[in-house]
Protein backbone atom coordinates (compact mmCIF):
# COMPACT_ATOMS: atom_id res chain seq x y z
CA UNK A 1 0.00 0.00 0.00
CA UNK A 2 1.50 3.69 -0.73
CA UNK A 3 2.24 5.64 2.13
CA UNK A 4 1.50 9.06 1.30
CA UNK A 5 2.58 12.40 3.66
CA UNK A 6 0.12 14.44 5.31
CA UNK A 7 2.43 16.80 6.92
CA UNK A 8 3.29 14.19 9.77
CA UNK A 9 4.34 10.91 10.20
CA UNK A 10 1.55 8.33 10.54
CA UNK A 11 1.33 5.04 10.08
CA UNK A 12 -1.68 4.03 7.95
CA UNK A 13 -5.12 1.82 9.34
CA UNK A 14 -5.31 1.48 6.72
CA UNK A 15 -5.92 -2.41 4.38
CA UNK A 16 -6.64 -3.69 1.67
CA UNK A 17 -10.25 -5.44 0.97
CA UNK A 18 -12.38 -6.44 -2.01
CA UNK A 19 -15.57 -5.24 -3.12
CA UNK A 20 -14.15 -2.11 -5.17
CA UNK A 21 -16.45 0.93 -5.26
CA UNK A 22 -19.50 -0.86 -3.49
CA UNK A 23 -17.05 -1.80 -0.71
CA UNK A 24 -18.74 0.63 1.42
CA UNK A 25 -22.17 0.59 3.42
CA UNK A 26 -24.85 1.81 1.32
CA UNK A 27 -23.47 1.84 -2.14
CA UNK A 28 -25.01 0.11 -5.01
CA UNK A 29 -23.68 -0.04 -8.62
CA UNK A 30 -24.37 -1.82 -11.69
CA UNK A 31 -23.19 -2.11 -15.55
CA UNK A 32 -24.07 -3.40 -18.27
CA UNK A 33 -23.56 -3.50 -22.39
CA UNK A 34 -26.03 -1.48 -23.61
CA UNK A 35 -24.83 -2.02 -27.42
CA UNK A 36 -22.94 1.67 -27.74
CA UNK A 37 -19.63 0.09 -28.44
CA UNK A 38 -19.25 -1.90 -31.78
CA UNK A 39 -17.53 -4.42 -29.58
CA UNK A 40 -20.40 -5.48 -27.77
CA UNK A 41 -18.56 -4.48 -24.39
CA UNK A 42 -20.39 -3.14 -21.27
CA UNK A 43 -20.52 0.46 -21.91
CA UNK A 44 -23.18 1.81 -19.69
CA UNK A 45 -22.69 1.97 -15.36
CA UNK A 46 -24.67 3.20 -12.51
CA UNK A 47 -23.40 4.19 -9.11
CA UNK A 48 -26.25 5.05 -6.38
CA UNK A 49 -25.35 6.38 -2.79
CA UNK A 50 -27.41 6.44 0.21
CA UNK A 51 -29.99 9.13 1.15
CA UNK A 52 -27.91 12.06 2.93
CA UNK A 53 -25.06 11.71 0.36
CA UNK A 54 -22.68 14.51 -0.12
CA UNK A 55 -20.65 14.38 -3.15
CA UNK A 56 -17.39 16.34 -3.58
CA UNK A 57 -16.15 16.60 -7.60
CA UNK A 58 -12.96 17.38 -9.39
CA UNK A 59 -12.95 18.53 -13.47
CA UNK A 60 -10.75 18.91 -16.13
CA UNK A 61 -9.14 22.00 -16.72
CA UNK A 62 -9.62 22.35 -19.97
CA UNK A 63 -11.80 25.32 -21.84
CA UNK A 64 -13.03 22.32 -24.17
CA UNK A 65 -15.39 20.87 -22.08
CA UNK A 66 -17.90 17.84 -22.16
CA UNK A 67 -21.31 19.43 -21.64
CA UNK A 68 -21.19 16.63 -19.07
CA UNK A 69 -18.21 18.38 -16.64
CA UNK A 70 -20.43 21.68 -16.92
CA UNK A 71 -23.57 19.70 -16.01
CA UNK A 72 -22.14 18.01 -12.99
CA UNK A 73 -19.83 21.21 -11.22
CA UNK A 74 -23.23 23.06 -11.65
CA UNK A 75 -25.85 20.53 -10.16
CA UNK A 76 -23.14 20.17 -7.51
CA UNK A 77 -22.82 24.05 -7.02
CA UNK A 78 -26.60 24.36 -7.09
CA UNK A 79 -27.43 21.81 -4.49
CA UNK A 80 -24.66 22.41 -1.81
CA UNK A 81 -22.82 19.01 -3.33
CA UNK A 82 -26.08 16.50 -2.85
CA UNK A 83 -25.99 13.94 -4.97
CA UNK A 84 -27.07 10.40 -5.30
CA UNK A 85 -26.17 8.79 -8.46
CA UNK A 86 -23.91 9.04 -11.36
CA UNK A 87 -24.90 7.64 -14.84
CA UNK A 88 -20.96 6.88 -16.72
CA UNK A 89 -22.01 5.71 -20.65
CA UNK A 90 -18.69 4.61 -22.45
CA UNK A 91 -17.93 4.30 -26.13
CA UNK A 92 -18.77 8.35 -26.85
CA UNK A 93 -17.32 11.40 -25.09
CA UNK A 94 -20.41 13.84 -26.25
CA UNK A 95 -17.78 16.61 -26.18
CA UNK A 96 -17.68 18.80 -28.80
CA UNK A 97 -21.39 18.24 -30.10
CA UNK A 98 -22.84 21.71 -29.80
CA UNK A 99 -26.20 21.75 -27.54
CA UNK A 100 -27.08 18.80 -28.37
CA UNK A 101 -24.61 17.46 -25.57
CA UNK A 102 -26.39 19.36 -22.93
CA UNK A 103 -29.82 18.31 -23.89
CA UNK A 104 -28.51 14.88 -24.22
CA UNK A 105 -27.02 14.74 -20.55
CA UNK A 106 -29.81 16.40 -19.57
CA UNK A 107 -32.59 14.03 -20.87
CA UNK A 108 -30.22 10.86 -19.37
CA UNK A 109 -30.15 11.97 -16.53
CA UNK A 110 -33.93 12.82 -16.11
CA UNK A 111 -34.77 9.28 -17.47
CA UNK A 112 -33.06 7.42 -14.98
CA UNK A 113 -33.58 10.33 -12.29
CA UNK A 114 -37.32 8.79 -13.31
CA UNK A 115 -36.55 5.18 -12.38
CA UNK A 116 -35.31 5.41 -9.37
CA UNK A 117 -37.51 7.82 -8.01
CA UNK A 118 -35.21 10.78 -7.66
CA UNK A 119 -34.78 14.63 -8.78
CA UNK A 120 -33.18 15.08 -12.18
CA UNK A 121 -30.97 17.37 -10.15
CA UNK A 122 -29.59 14.54 -8.01
CA UNK A 123 -28.10 12.16 -10.83
CA UNK A 124 -24.80 13.12 -12.44
CA UNK A 125 -23.64 12.19 -15.46
CA UNK A 126 -20.12 11.14 -16.98
CA UNK A 127 -19.20 10.22 -20.34
CA UNK A 128 -15.81 8.84 -22.32
CA UNK A 129 -14.75 7.95 -25.77
CA UNK A 130 -14.33 9.52 -29.06
CA UNK A 131 -14.39 13.61 -28.79
CA UNK A 132 -17.31 14.97 -31.21
CA UNK A 133 -19.37 11.39 -31.05
CA UNK A 134 -22.70 12.19 -29.37
CA UNK A 135 -24.26 9.70 -27.15
CA UNK A 136 -26.76 7.22 -29.12
CA UNK A 137 -29.93 8.25 -26.87
CA UNK A 138 -31.95 5.51 -28.34
CA UNK A 139 -29.45 2.87 -27.30
CA UNK A 140 -29.02 4.45 -23.80
CA UNK A 141 -32.04 4.70 -22.66
CA UNK A 142 -32.88 1.51 -23.34
CA UNK A 143 -30.24 0.03 -21.68
CA UNK A 144 -31.32 2.39 -18.17
CA UNK A 145 -34.17 -0.53 -17.30
CA UNK A 146 -31.76 -3.69 -17.45
CA UNK A 147 -29.04 -1.33 -15.72
CA UNK A 148 -31.23 -0.02 -12.79
CA UNK A 149 -32.82 -4.04 -12.23
CA UNK A 150 -29.17 -5.29 -11.87
CA UNK A 151 -28.42 -2.51 -8.98
CA UNK A 152 -26.50 -4.39 -6.37
CA UNK A 153 -24.34 -3.72 -3.44
CA UNK A 154 -21.81 -6.51 -5.35
CA UNK A 155 -21.53 -4.81 -8.54
CA UNK A 156 -18.53 -2.84 -8.16
CA UNK A 157 -16.90 -5.33 -10.43
CA UNK A 158 -19.87 -4.62 -13.18
CA UNK A 159 -19.79 -1.26 -12.91
CA UNK A 160 -15.66 -0.72 -12.99
CA UNK A 161 -15.41 -2.85 -16.45
CA UNK A 162 -18.21 -0.97 -18.04
CA UNK A 163 -16.77 2.40 -17.86
CA UNK A 164 -13.17 1.47 -19.84
CA UNK A 165 -12.19 2.74 -23.22
CA UNK A 166 -8.93 1.88 -24.80
CA UNK A 167 -7.89 0.37 -20.60
CA UNK A 168 -6.80 -3.06 -21.18
CA UNK A 169 -7.63 -4.08 -17.01
CA UNK A 170 -10.13 -2.61 -14.91
CA UNK A 171 -9.10 -0.51 -11.82
CA UNK A 172 -10.84 -0.84 -8.94
CA UNK A 173 -9.76 -0.27 -5.08
CA UNK A 174 -11.31 -0.75 -1.39
CA UNK A 175 -9.60 0.14 1.88
CA UNK A 176 -10.69 -0.51 5.32
CA UNK A 177 -9.96 0.64 8.35
CA UNK A 178 -11.25 0.35 12.11
CA UNK A 179 -11.37 4.36 12.90
CA UNK A 180 -11.80 4.79 16.97
CA UNK A 181 -13.64 1.45 17.08
CA UNK A 182 -15.67 2.29 13.84
CA UNK A 183 -15.19 0.60 10.83
CA UNK A 184 -14.93 2.72 7.44
CA UNK A 185 -14.43 1.72 4.35
CA UNK A 186 -13.41 3.56 1.12
CA UNK A 187 -14.33 2.35 -2.24
CA UNK A 188 -13.02 3.46 -5.91
CA UNK A 189 -12.88 2.51 -9.49
CA UNK A 190 -11.55 4.64 -12.25
CA UNK A 191 -10.65 4.20 -15.61
CA UNK A 192 -7.84 5.57 -18.11
CA UNK A 193 -5.10 4.38 -20.26
CA UNK A 194 -4.24 7.30 -22.83
CA UNK A 195 -4.42 11.28 -23.08
CA UNK A 196 -3.07 11.27 -19.70
CA UNK A 197 -1.54 14.14 -18.53
CA UNK A 198 -1.72 16.50 -14.66
CA UNK A 199 -4.85 18.79 -14.11
CA UNK A 200 -6.37 15.22 -15.22
CA UNK A 201 -6.81 13.95 -18.53
CA UNK A 202 -9.59 10.92 -20.51
CA UNK A 203 -9.43 9.72 -17.05
CA UNK A 204 -12.82 9.34 -14.78
CA UNK A 205 -12.03 8.74 -11.07
CA UNK A 206 -15.36 7.41 -8.78
CA UNK A 207 -15.24 7.02 -5.05
CA UNK A 208 -17.52 5.95 -1.71
CA UNK A 209 -17.37 6.32 1.77
CA UNK A 210 -19.49 5.18 4.63
CA UNK A 211 -18.99 8.05 6.74
CA UNK A 212 -20.76 11.36 6.99
CA UNK A 213 -18.43 14.45 6.48
CA UNK A 214 -19.42 18.09 6.37
CA UNK A 215 -19.39 19.13 2.79
CA UNK A 216 -16.27 21.84 3.15
CA UNK A 217 -14.40 19.09 4.55
CA UNK A 218 -15.04 16.77 2.42
CA UNK A 219 -14.33 18.70 -0.77
CA UNK A 220 -10.89 20.18 0.48
CA UNK A 221 -10.03 16.08 1.56
CA UNK A 222 -10.73 15.16 -2.01
CA UNK A 223 -8.66 18.89 -3.59
CA UNK A 224 -5.81 17.45 -1.37
CA UNK A 225 -6.31 13.83 -2.67
CA UNK A 226 -6.51 14.48 -6.25
CA UNK A 227 -3.46 16.90 -6.35
CA UNK A 228 -1.14 14.20 -4.68
CA UNK A 229 -2.61 11.44 -7.45
CA UNK A 230 -4.65 12.16 -10.36
CA UNK A 231 -2.49 15.46 -10.87
CA UNK A 232 0.58 13.59 -10.58
CA UNK A 233 0.15 11.17 -13.41
CA UNK A 234 0.87 11.59 -17.16
CA UNK A 235 0.65 9.06 -19.87
CA UNK A 236 1.00 11.42 -23.20
CA UNK A 237 1.24 14.94 -22.45
CA UNK A 238 -2.74 15.53 -23.35
CA UNK A 239 -5.29 16.61 -21.22
CA UNK A 240 -8.95 15.82 -22.41
CA UNK A 241 -12.52 17.21 -22.60
CA UNK A 242 -14.19 14.85 -20.41
CA UNK A 243 -11.68 14.01 -17.57
CA UNK A 244 -13.66 14.02 -13.54
CA UNK A 245 -13.60 12.85 -10.28
CA UNK A 246 -16.52 12.31 -8.10
CA UNK A 247 -16.50 11.51 -4.56
CA UNK A 248 -19.19 10.20 -2.20
CA UNK A 249 -19.09 10.10 1.70
CA UNK A 250 -22.75 8.91 3.47
CA UNK A 251 -22.73 7.25 6.74
CA UNK A 252 -22.15 7.87 10.21
CA UNK A 253 -20.86 10.86 11.67
CA UNK A 254 -16.93 10.44 12.47
CA UNK A 255 -15.55 11.82 15.26
CA UNK A 256 -13.03 14.73 13.96
CA UNK A 257 -9.75 13.10 15.94
CA UNK A 258 -9.84 10.58 12.81
CA UNK A 259 -10.24 12.94 9.85
CA UNK A 260 -6.73 13.12 9.48
CA UNK A 261 -6.48 9.23 9.00
CA UNK A 262 -9.72 9.23 7.01
CA UNK A 263 -7.70 11.72 4.15
CA UNK A 264 -4.83 9.41 4.35
CA UNK A 265 -7.22 6.62 3.29
CA UNK A 266 -8.88 8.49 0.74
CA UNK A 267 -5.38 9.90 -0.97
CA UNK A 268 -3.77 6.26 -0.97
CA UNK A 269 -6.92 5.05 -2.91
CA UNK A 270 -6.43 7.43 -5.10
CA UNK A 271 -2.91 7.14 -5.43
CA UNK A 272 -3.72 3.50 -5.95
CA UNK A 273 -6.17 4.05 -8.71
CA UNK A 274 -3.87 6.80 -10.82
CA UNK A 275 -0.40 4.45 -10.33
CA UNK A 276 -2.97 1.69 -11.75
CA UNK A 277 -3.82 4.19 -15.13
CA UNK A 278 -0.11 5.42 -15.50
CA UNK A 279 0.74 1.28 -15.45
CA UNK A 280 -2.03 0.69 -18.13
CA UNK A 281 -0.41 3.79 -20.47
CA UNK A 282 -1.40 2.72 -23.89
CA UNK A 283 1.63 0.70 -24.69
CA UNK A 284 3.48 0.67 -21.74
CA UNK A 285 5.65 -1.79 -20.84
CA UNK A 286 6.37 -0.27 -16.87
CA UNK A 287 5.02 2.46 -14.20
CA UNK A 288 7.43 5.42 -14.10
CA UNK A 289 8.03 6.97 -10.40
CA UNK A 290 10.07 9.90 -10.09
CA UNK A 291 10.32 10.97 -6.35
CA UNK A 292 11.66 15.05 -5.46
CA UNK A 293 13.32 15.82 -2.34
CA UNK A 294 15.22 18.71 -0.91
CA UNK A 295 12.56 21.13 -2.58
CA UNK A 296 11.28 24.53 -0.73
CA UNK A 297 8.12 22.52 -0.20
CA UNK A 298 6.03 19.88 -1.44
CA UNK A 299 3.94 21.90 -4.54
CA UNK A 300 7.36 22.47 -6.42
CA UNK A 301 8.75 18.64 -5.85
CA UNK A 302 5.30 17.90 -7.36
CA UNK A 303 5.75 20.09 -10.36
CA UNK A 304 9.26 19.25 -10.79
CA UNK A 305 8.53 14.84 -10.62
CA UNK A 306 5.62 15.61 -13.12
CA UNK A 307 8.11 17.77 -15.35
CA UNK A 308 10.71 14.61 -15.47
CA UNK A 309 7.75 11.99 -15.51
CA UNK A 310 6.03 13.41 -18.66
CA UNK A 311 8.92 14.37 -20.63
CA UNK A 312 9.32 12.08 -23.98
CA UNK A 313 12.97 11.63 -24.09
CA UNK A 314 13.26 10.66 -20.70
CA UNK A 315 10.37 7.86 -21.42
CA UNK A 316 11.61 6.90 -24.19
CA UNK A 317 14.91 6.35 -22.38
CA UNK A 318 12.91 4.21 -20.43
CA UNK A 319 11.60 2.06 -22.92
CA UNK A 320 14.89 1.50 -24.50
CA UNK A 321 16.27 0.74 -21.00
CA UNK A 322 19.36 3.37 -21.84
CA UNK A 323 20.13 5.39 -18.15
CA UNK A 324 20.61 8.26 -19.95
CA UNK A 325 20.69 10.38 -16.70
CA UNK A 326 20.92 14.08 -18.78
CA UNK A 327 17.84 13.69 -20.24
CA UNK A 328 16.68 13.06 -16.18
CA UNK A 329 18.29 16.48 -15.25
CA UNK A 330 17.68 18.31 -18.23
CA UNK A 331 13.73 17.74 -17.57
CA UNK A 332 14.01 19.21 -14.43
CA UNK A 333 15.87 22.03 -15.27
CA UNK A 334 12.84 23.22 -17.72
CA UNK A 335 10.34 22.66 -14.98
CA UNK A 336 10.27 26.01 -13.69
CA UNK A 337 11.40 25.84 -10.30
CA UNK A 338 14.47 27.45 -9.57
CA UNK A 339 17.56 25.12 -7.86
CA UNK A 340 21.35 25.07 -7.24
CA UNK A 341 22.55 22.59 -10.20
CA UNK A 342 25.73 22.07 -8.02
CA UNK A 343 23.20 20.41 -5.21
CA UNK A 344 21.69 17.90 -7.53
CA UNK A 345 21.88 14.10 -6.76
CA UNK A 346 20.24 11.52 -8.57
CA UNK A 347 19.70 7.81 -8.33
CA UNK A 348 17.79 5.30 -10.60
CA UNK A 349 16.90 2.32 -8.35
CA UNK A 350 19.90 1.84 -5.93
CA UNK A 351 21.97 2.98 -8.13
CA UNK A 352 23.76 6.56 -7.69
CA UNK A 353 24.54 8.55 -11.08
CA UNK A 354 25.25 11.95 -9.69
CA UNK A 355 26.24 13.83 -6.29
CA UNK A 356 26.85 18.19 -6.17
CA UNK A 357 25.81 18.14 -9.69
CA UNK A 358 28.82 16.15 -11.07
CA UNK A 359 28.44 12.90 -12.96
CA UNK A 360 29.63 9.28 -11.13
CA UNK A 361 31.07 6.58 -11.99
CA UNK A 362 28.20 3.89 -11.67
CA UNK A 363 27.75 0.16 -13.15
CA UNK A 364 25.56 1.50 -16.54
CA UNK A 365 24.14 -2.74 -17.29
CA UNK A 366 23.13 -2.72 -13.62
CA UNK A 367 21.22 0.70 -13.86
CA UNK A 368 19.60 -0.56 -17.01
CA UNK A 369 18.92 -3.91 -15.71
CA UNK A 370 16.71 -1.67 -13.26
CA UNK A 371 14.67 0.12 -16.01
CA UNK A 372 13.96 -3.30 -16.95
CA UNK A 373 11.55 -3.94 -14.02
CA UNK A 374 8.17 -3.57 -13.80
CA UNK A 375 8.48 -0.47 -12.16
CA UNK A 376 10.86 1.87 -12.29
CA UNK A 377 12.00 4.80 -9.92
CA UNK A 378 13.79 7.62 -10.30
CA UNK A 379 15.17 9.31 -7.17
CA UNK A 380 16.53 13.12 -7.50
CA UNK A 381 17.40 15.61 -5.01
CA UNK A 382 17.59 18.85 -5.44
CA UNK A 383 18.88 20.58 -2.06
CA UNK A 384 18.16 20.28 0.97
CA UNK A 385 14.95 21.96 1.59
CA UNK A 386 11.64 20.11 3.52
CA UNK A 387 9.76 19.91 0.61
CA UNK A 388 9.02 16.23 -1.39
CA UNK A 389 6.49 14.73 -4.08
CA UNK A 390 6.27 11.99 -6.43
CA UNK A 391 4.73 11.86 -9.83
CA UNK A 392 3.56 8.90 -11.82
CA UNK A 393 3.70 7.65 -15.37
CA UNK A 394 4.76 5.02 -17.83
CA UNK A 395 7.68 4.55 -20.55
CA UNK A 396 6.31 5.53 -24.44
CA UNK A 397 7.08 2.88 -26.82
CA UNK A 398 6.12 2.44 -30.46
CA UNK A 399 2.57 0.71 -29.39
CA UNK A 400 1.52 3.84 -28.19
CA UNK A 401 2.11 5.25 -31.75
CA UNK A 402 -0.04 2.91 -33.04
CA UNK A 403 -2.83 2.88 -30.89
CA UNK A 404 -3.94 6.38 -31.61
CA UNK A 405 -2.56 6.43 -35.44
CA UNK A 406 -6.18 3.73 -35.60
CA UNK A 407 -8.27 5.05 -32.72
CA UNK A 408 -11.27 6.20 -34.70
CA UNK A 409 -10.12 4.27 -37.49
Amino acid sequence: MVQVSLGCAMQSPWQMVTGGVTAPQGFQASGVAAGMKPSGKPDLALLLAPEQAVCAGSFTTSVVRAACVDLCAERLAASGGKARAVLINSGQANACTGDRGLIDSQRSTQALADRLGLDAEAVLICSTGVIGVPIPMPTLLAGLDPLVERMSPQAGAAAANAILTTDLVDKQVALQADLGGQKVSIGGMAKGSGMIHPDMATMLGFFSCDVAVELSLWKAMVSRAVQRSFNAITVDGDTSTNDTVLAFAAGATLDAAHHLALEQGLTEAMQHLAQAIARDGEGATCLMEVQVVGTRDDQVARQVARTIVGSSLVKTAVHGRDPNWGRIVAAAGRSGVAFDPDAVALWIGPHQLMQFGQPLTFDRDAASAVLRGETVVIRIRLGDGPGQGRAWGCDLSDQYVRINADYTT
